[in-house]
């Protein structure tokens, strides 16, 4: 279950000015903003821009006009198709509900450049991508999984099994949803209401299970540019593509101390002294650290959910080729929490 606050840099400002500056009636141009964003990256560290680049999104038409192995889908999701074929998809997730096609897989990964791009700084794009794609199947088939020890099919192939929380429908109200006016929460991210004037429920959805209001606002506007359409139609989370594109957007984008799981993946994440004073060092655990540390990370043992998601890490990066290497720290049970001491505590 997913329960963050992710960041924007001028989706943060956007929301600020809404629910203040224009209660207040101020005018402020989205020129201006560009502008004074612009500024900031460029007076601050490299890690900023780094940021700005890793979650940018390919517009709505192009990403709706992909198809399988059409010869001008975009280059991650040609590689994506190289690696993982719809044969491959469908021998890896046997069990999953049918929402979860191949189709919305390639579209969730085209919305999103920067997942299996191409690097030109002699990192190996291919390597990063199938290292990519085994860390995030093994998360969302621990948060979506079967978990059916009678079923024919290992654990690691039960994944994708569940599209909404189990005892969640749509239509129920008031689930995972902060709406008190008075809270910044929902002045920034206005809870949607049904015909009868209840609010919407935000329960999870989709392969990371996507929780709360202030949660679909900022995937909302990752998506559309507006942090409403999500808010006012919460269901489009588990019956479109963005029922796997969640997971993906989860995957790029950092919550400050912690960086995003790709820049632990692809190196750019490197702990500085008081991560390694933390136990937190790059590798398949601190993944699930940013993920769910506070339940599953710190313990004197490895947590059961921790544990499972090493297990099916193990299997997809059999599957996909992706050496693990004997140091690679695979587990978060001696992993304290990211502070903002760390490198990944960026300003933003």
């Amino acid at each position: 279950m997913i329960r963050f606050k992710p960041l924007h840099l001028s989706h943060l400002a956007l929301a600020i000015i809404s629910s203040s500056a224009l209660a207040q009636s101020y005018e402020i141009n989205l020129s201006q903003l560009q502008q004074d964003e612009a500024s900031i990256i460029a007076s601050a560290p490299e890690g900023l821009q780094l940021v700005k680049d890793s979650i940018k999104t390919l517009d709505n038409k192009t990403v709706e006009a992909i198809q399988i192995n059409a010869a001008n889908n975009p280059d991650n999701v040609k590689r994506v198709e190289r690696l993982v074929n719809q044969a491959a998809w469908n021998e890896v997730f046997p069990e999953r509900n049918a929402q979860y096609t191949y189709l919305n897989f390639l579209k969730a990964i085209g919305k999103y450049p920067a997942f299996c791009g191409t690097y030109s700084d002699g990192r190996n794009s291919d390597a990063i991508c199938r290292k990519s794609l085994a860390t995030m199947f093994a998360h969302f088939t621990q948060e979506t999984g079967g978990h059916n020890p009678h079923s024919s099919n290992p654990e690691w192939q039960q994944g994708l099994y569940y599209l909404r929380e189990v005892g969640w429908e749509e239509g129920t109200s008031g689930g995972y949803g902060i709406c008190d006016p008075s809270l910044w929460q929902a002045q920034a991210y206005p809870c949607g209401k049904f015909a009868d004037g209840s609010y919407k429920s935000y329960f999870g959805r989709g392969s990371k299970q996507l929780s709360y209001n202030y949660n679909y606002g900022p995937f909302s506007q990752s998506i559309y540019g507006n942090v409403d359409i999500l808010l006012n139609e919460p269901e489009l989370v588990a019956d479109t593509w963005l029922n796997l594109a969640s997971a993906v957007f989860f995957y790029l984008y950092p919550q400050p101390p912690k960086p995003s799981m790709l820049h632990v993946i692809d190196g750019t994440w490197q702990p500085n002294e008081r991560d390694a004073a933390n136990g937190l060092v790059p590798g398949f655990g601190v993944t699930t650290q940013i993920i769910n540390g506070g339940v599953e990370c710190g313990g004197s043992s490895e947590h059961l959910q921790s544990q499972n998601r090493i297990n099916y890490y193990r299997h997809f990066a059999e599957y996909l080729g992706v050496p693990i290497a004997d140091n690679e720290v695979l587990g978060c049970a001696s992993m304290k929490q990211f502070d903002d001491g760390g490198a990944g505590a960026l300003n933003i």
